[in-house]
């Protein structure tokens, strides 16, 4: 199978998967176009999803109806108004209403910050903000994931859950202090800062997230992450 660079590797609607094949490849189509910035043509969009392109075509054309993606003059496909109108909607317009804070301090504090949820067994950046008057930064992709017992965040979230048996010491002092620092559990040399969200069920775990290179910028950053958290604590309420 054709992998599409920026693009979900692998299609679900293999045989075997639960749920329904069309659907599935539907989806898997519609990730497909929206990970990928310059569009995607029919046959691309066939090779990813692993079917004929007439099938590829009709999946396309189906999703073009809803406004999900839509067909420029080149003959790509690329994502379209209706994926924002649906983007908004979730968790309550939760990204918006927590990226103008994150922008303050990503800006305050001259490094990415992000916010993340829990999703099942996995933490999953809703929003990734760089800093704007920064050359170089780290940076990730929204709707990047990675499992929860890894990283910062994933402590963060973890501690914002009742306790659980076995848990990491880690988790259990963040609980405690509000907070957590770690070192290279995701990417190598990497420091990160989390401070959770605190949210009443059945919001999902939420948490600020912050990413550096240099120990000290995230240590210097503690104090404003956790006002900040505090403050969309106080939004999200």
């Amino acid at each position: 199978m054709t992998s599409v660079k920026g693009a979900p590797t692998g299609s679900p609607g293999v045989p075997g998967m639960p749920g329904s094949q069309t659907l599935a490849r539907g989806l898997t189509a519609l990730q497909a176009v929206a990970a990928a910035p310059g569009g995607l043509t029919v046959q691309q969009v066939a090779d990813h999803v692993g079917v004929h392109r007439t099938i590829a075509y009709r999946l396309l054309s189906t999703l073009a109806q809803f406004r999900f993606i839509a067909k420029a003059e080149d003959g790509r496909y690329r994502s379209a108004s209706g994926l924002a109108v649906l983007g908004a909607s979730f968790d309550n317009g939760l990204r918006q209403l927590c990226l103008p804070h994150l922008r303050t301090l990503a800006d305050e504090l001259s490094t990415t910050v992000s916010l993340l949820v829990a999703e099942g067994d996995q933490q999953v950046a809703i929003a990734v903000i760089v800093p704007t008057q920064v050359a170089y930064q780290l940076s990730f992709h929204e709707g990047s994931r990675h499992p929860l017992d890894r990283g910062a965040a994933g402590v963060a979230l973890l501690a914002s859950m009742p306790p659980r048996p076995g848990e990491r010491d880690l988790v259990t002092l963040t609980r405690e202090q509000g907070w957590v620092l770690t070192h290279g559990e995701i990417e190598p040399n990497t420091f990160g800062l989390a401070v959770p969200v605190h949210r009443l069920p059945p919001s999902p775990p939420t948490c600020i997230n912050l990413i550096s290179h240099r120990e000290d910028v995230v240590k210097r950053g503690r104090e404003a992450v956790v006002n900040a958290a505090a403050t969309l604590s106080e939004i999200l309420a």
